[in-house]
């Protein structure tokens, strides 16, 4: 691939790199030349010029799953990544019969893996092209609110249109710094995604929720999937004729894993984080949107749970649900208190100080964004001042009869529309993806939970304040102040009569028009119909609203990435689900005064916690004798005796990193990054080099278990393992 360059971000990090800043950084391929001298001196053997190339070592080995990362790990469509990646496609698979979540599973030969669950995909970033420019250009200067909203939609639709010429490729352009720069995005997209292996929860969820954000930590969190395609080697549906995808490189896996200091990365395809928030948007999410959406989670989780049993097929479909319900929840509460205890929001007000007094020292650049920080935040309140309605509504939107009819209903007025017109996620390179979508509802959808659910949030609407009430849904159950009798009992019709429950009907509802569909019988079409004006008047103000907001974030962000480069401050994009690679080192940390946590968590560790048929620390009856047996051949570590399970690191990570290949100097696997220490779950705001750290699942550990316990011998003889 040819070397190009982002010429936004590469202005502004003319700046030398400030050492100041530790390990704090998602930085882009292109931009590695620019650290070059931070990179060594932290370690790296490798050309950090050869991994700006996404087409050489170690790059073009890094694949993405939509939402985790992945790599390939030996030359015959071997993919490892997260247990907790992999959950829904294990779940899919799971009946209480053979329920492969308590199970774990090993396929023996190629013929004994498992299609993954609908919708799953191995996606390979071919192409990174700055389109800035082609973006920006021609947009009038006097443009805002929806109009600036749509003009930039439809040129990131046309770029997208021309770089997807056929249906084996899925492209994007994502926006940097708030609008700052472009940059559109070719990945080749793998469809047929098969279960390989995967250890028990057992022992890939070890320590479930009690243990998630803590350490010490024993988690064996990985999986491994295939990628397959047609026998022409391209991407083609499931068939029993395709074979295995031939990848161009894959890592190979240090059996020895790391050791304290070492230099590590971790490559792959973080979030979204929020380092370049506003004041206003910290105190905001931090005082009501987190604390409330931590709440809602969890009383979705009790929801579930007391109206299903333990190990029933109803738990079981849920239980994805639940495990990604959970982790938010323990992680938005966990940031609030990490807020509470932090000085963050006076630093962010501190910088926005010293941010509008260098403006003033500079009439041209005071002239073109002295006024950006006080309209940004103006807008924010603005979206704020019906928070309440919207975050409530959007739990609502959840439960699935809910957003099936909703989404149908929109898929048929939109597809009236000449494509290149229609909304993003209802255009015909979408339509596969949504018919998989419908056709996985089955494995994950149990009626009288969904039910239960639409109550229990309809409970709480009713005591929304009246000027955030919606006057549509009040008609269409008859509900009168706070009185839910009559729509309860709706409700509970509604769930008898409807028919979209049955794949059949909603996959003949995609193709029907929206008069078809506005006809419909069926009563959640009913509701989807009596609902759709008001929608689409909010999403119109919701557009309007993202308009404003993206003209001035751009220019508040260009002012800020002045003011850091005039203080030689390192600067990064946050986080945007686009290829990212972070560098430091293994290192302990002091969780709080007369605390130190060393970088090492053991094998015997593990089984210390043991507690026989307890549901989050029960372990396999093989890995306790193996451990109780110290029968720990080659993965042995002489200096801590025994098998590391998990290790810290300093890197700076978030969501979507889950799956990402841990790499030492020389670009050898050494586990999969998968969690932060309970200090760094705020992270996503504010990073601490005192307190952040990454935790790491080790090689040794992996092909231990895969070795001893799991019996994958054939998966470790097809990697190659560096002894």
């Amino acid at each position: 691939m040819k070397k190009w360059i982002f010429g936004a971000i590469a202005l502004t990090l003319g700046a030398p790199y400030s050492s100041a800043l530790a390990d704090e950084g998602m930085w882009q391929p292109h931009q590695l030349p620019d650290i070059k001298e931070q990179l060594v001196a932290a370690g790296l053997t490798l050309n950090p010029d050869d991994m700006s190339d996404l087409s050489k070592f170690p790059m073009n080995a890094i694949i993405s799953l939509g939402g985790c990362t992945a790599s390939f790990i030996s030359d015959q469509g071997l993919v490892v990544t997260n247990h907790h990646c992999a959950y829904r496609s294990i779940q899919h698979n799971s009946s209480e019969n053979n329920n492969l979540l308590a199970n774990g599973f090993v396929a023996k030969t190629k013929q004994e893996e498992l299609a993954a669950a609908p919708g799953s995909r191995v996606y390979i970033t071919e192409s990174l092209t700055d389109v800035t420019a082609k973006v920006t250009d021609g947009i009038s200067a006097e443009l805002t609110g929806s109009d600036y909203y749509q003009a930039i939609e439809n040129k990131r639709k046309v770029l997208v249109a021309q770089c997807e010429t056929n249906g084996d490729y899925r492209c994007s352009v994502s926006s940097f710094h708030g609008g700052v720069s472009y940059v559109l995005i070719k990945l080749l997209a793998i469809r047929d995604v098969r279960l390989a292996y995967a250890p028990p929860s057992s022992i890939g969820k070890f320590g479930g929720d009690t243990d998630n954000w803590q350490w010490p930590r024993q988690t064996g969190d990985w999986a491994f999937y295939r990628a397959y395609v047609g026998k022409d080697g391209k991407p083609a549906d499931y068939s029993e004729d395709n074979i295995p995808f031939s990848n161009k490189t894959f890592l190979k896996v240090n059996a020895k894993g790391v050791d304290e200091g070492d230099y590590v990365m971790v490559l792959g395809y973080p979030g979204s984080t929020n380092r370049y928030r506003t004041a206003v948007e910290v105190k905001n999410t931090f005082t009501y949107s987190y604390p409330t959406a931590k709440s809602y989670r969890q009383e979705y989780i009790d929801v579930i749970k007391q109206n299903s049993a333990p190990d029933s097929d109803e738990r079981i479909k849920y239980a994805s649900n639940i495990a990604g319900l959970a982790n938010y929840a323990k992680n938005y509460g966990s940031m609030v208190e990490s807020y509470n205890k932090s000085d963050m929001l006076v630093r962010k007000q501190s910088l926005e100080t010293d941010l509008v007094n260098w403006l003033a020292k500079d009439t041209q650049m005071n002239t073109k964004y002295g006024a950006s920080l006080v309209t940004l935040n103006k807008l924010i309140e603005q979206s704020d001042a019906t928070k309440e309605r919207d975050l409530l509504m959007a739990y609502i939107g959840r439960t699935t009869m809910m957003s099936v009819s909703k989404g149908l209903l929109r898929l048929s007025h939109e597809q009236a529309k000449p494509d290149a017109e229609r909304e993003r996620g209802y255009q015909k390179r979408d339509l596969k993806g949504y018919e998989q979508s419908l056709a996985s509802i089955n494995s994950r959808y149990v009626a009288d939970i969904d039910k239960a659910l639409f109550k229990h949030f309809l409970a709480k609407y009713v005591y929304l304040p009246a000027d955030q009430r919606v006057a549509t849904l009040d008609q269409f159950f008859d509900i009168k102040d706070t009185d839910l009798t009559k729509a309860n009992a709706k409700v509970d019709k509604m769930y008898a009569d409807t028919k979209l429950g049955e794949l059949d009907t909603r996959l003949a509802m995609m193709n029907m028009s929206e008069k078809e569909m506005r006809a419909s019988a069926d009563p959640f079409i009913q509701f989807a119909v009596s609902q759709f004006d008001y929608n689409m008047a909010q999403e119109k103000l919701s557009n309007s609203l993202s308009g404003k907001l993206q003209r001035v974030r751009s220019e508040y962000m260009k002012a800020l990435l002045a003011f850091k480069k005039s203080r030689k401050e390192a600067v990064y994009a946050d986080a945007n689900s686009t290829l990212r690679i972070t560098f430091g080192n293994v290192k302990g940390y002091s969780p709080q005064d007369g605390l130190r946590a060393t970088p090492f968590t053991t094998a015997e560790g593990m089984l210390a916690k043991y507690i026989a048929g307890d549901d989050e620390f029960d372990l396999p009856v093989k890995l306790r004798e193996a451990i109780q047996a110290k029968r720990y051949g080659s993965y042995a570590d002489a200096k801590l005796n025994s098998v590391p399970v998990n290790y810290l690191s300093t890197l700076d990570i978030t969501g979507g990193n889950s799956g990402s290949p841990t790499l030492n100097a020389k670009g050898e696997f050494v586990g999969l990054v998968f969690d932060g220490v309970y200090e760094s779950i705020i992270g996503g705001w504010d990073y601490d080099p005192t307190y952040n750290r990454a935790i790491h699942v080790s090689s040794p550990f992996m092909l231990w278990v895969m070795d001893e316990v799991d019996g994958a011998e054939n998966l470790i003889e097809e990697m190659e393992i560096v002894r």
